[in-house]
């Protein structure tokens, strides 16, 4: 079992969830985090901090297809992105886009 940020994330980048974090696995993009699937270890206690739970366990996600998606995200995006360990300010825009759904459209890996 692994964490994976999902689809609530982009354009929210809400970072309650990196200080709790004791491995340090988060990774920020410009509109994302991700999670190295390699380092997490499962603790779990990141997912109640994300106040749009973008955050879920690969059980969570019963669609294979899906499941494969975020993996894949969140594998090669920590890959390539800085390591954040301390909370920054969310996006400007957050509050309107936290309800948002389908906004993979958006999400910029560079």
């Amino acid at each position: 079992m692994t964490h994976l940020v999902t689809e609530s994330c982009i354009n929210c980048k809400y970072t309650d969830c990196v200080i709790v974090c004791p491995v340090d696995c988060f990774y920020e993009g410009p509109n994302f985090l991700a999670i190295n699937p390699d380092e997490c270890i499962d603790c779990g206690v990141c997912i109640p901090e994300c106040p749009v739970n973008a955050i879920v366990t690969d059980d969570d996600i019963k669609d294979p297809i899906e499941l494969k998606k975020w993996l894949d995200i969140n594998t090669e995006l920590s890959a390539t992105w800085p390591n954040i360990t301390k909370r920054k300010e969310p996006l400007p825009n957050a509050d309107e886009w936290q309800s948002n759904k389908d906004k993979f459209i958006f999400l910029r890996k560079e």
